[in-house]
């Protein structure tokens, strides 16, 4: 038997959003996950690293996975309950939470990491990613390509056509490139995602927040119930994200 959409709406709106963990989706939401495994990836990087940097590391759960970190681990992290959530979870494995706007500079030296990596950065810094790495040191991130949740956003928003065309991975590789990076791999896909009900995407929006920036439950609340009756009547709501993987690295 479906679920009311006043249920649905309480239990979306009253759910935890700290943090980077989506499990709450489980079983209401996919979203195909990108071919390269970003995770292993730098996994293979950190054991190689004598200091690194992770930016924008949200509550700590995807540097978290990573089984060996270098002698210098460091993370950054900007929104007060993440700060908290990346402290208890790193924290116990010697890394470093320090809490840091993420409006440049960096709070570190320049040259201080051979390696710094981000996943799903909000706005890459390219001239800070350069000036804190080593001669030789790597830069290896997986960004929030252009267009991504747009059908949901513009759901809410109506034509986005501007959004839809910001963060261009060829602009983004323009950008390094202009910083002094050389870029070494650039890899893109684009992904299916399905919510199953509309509390799913309360819960994204609620906790991915740019994708609807004023998003609230009542402000949306007839928009919200007429994606209830279409999810209910279609069975999912289908919209797609992309994904660049981007690997530069500065000259010795």
């Amino acid at each position: 038997m479906s679920r009311s959409f006043e249920e649905l709406v309480g239990e979306a709106a009253a759910a935890p959003v700290e943090g980077w963990d989506f499990s709450w989706l489980d079983g209401r939401a996919t979203e195909q996950r990108p071919p390269w495994g970003y995770q292993r990836l730098m996994g293979q990087r950190l054991a190689r690293a004598s200091a690194a940097l992770d930016v924008q590391t949200g509550g700590g759960e995807v540097l978290a996975e990573a089984q060996r970190f270098p002698p210098v681990m460091v993370a950054t992290e900007s929104w007060p309950p993440n700060v908290v959530a990346a402290t208890k979870l790193l924290h116990p494995r010697g890394v470093v939470v320090v809490a840091s706007s993420d409006e440049p500079p960096l709070p570190f030296a320049g040259s201080a990491f051979d390696l710094v990596t981000s996943r799903h950065p909000v706005t890459p810094r390219w001239g800070e990613i350069a000036r804190v790495l080593r001669p030789g040191g790597t830069y290896f991130a997986q960004h929030v390509g252009p267009g991504t949740m747009s059908k949901l956003a513009e759901y809410f928003l109506g034509p986005q056509r501007r959004a839809r065309d910001k963060r261009d991975p060829d602009q983004e590789i323009a950008e390094a490139r202009a910083a002094g990076l050389r870029i070494v791999d650039v890899r893109r896909a684009r992904l299916r995602a399905e919510f199953f009900d509309v509390g799913a995407v309360i819960f994204f929006l609620r906790k991915v927040i740019w994708t609807v920036p004023d998003f609230a439950v009542d402000a949306y609340r007839d928009r919200l119930r007429d994606l209830h009756e279409q999810i209910e009547h279609d069975g999912v709501f289908v919209a797609h994200s992309t994904r660049t993987l981007i690997e530069a690295r500065k000259p010795t």
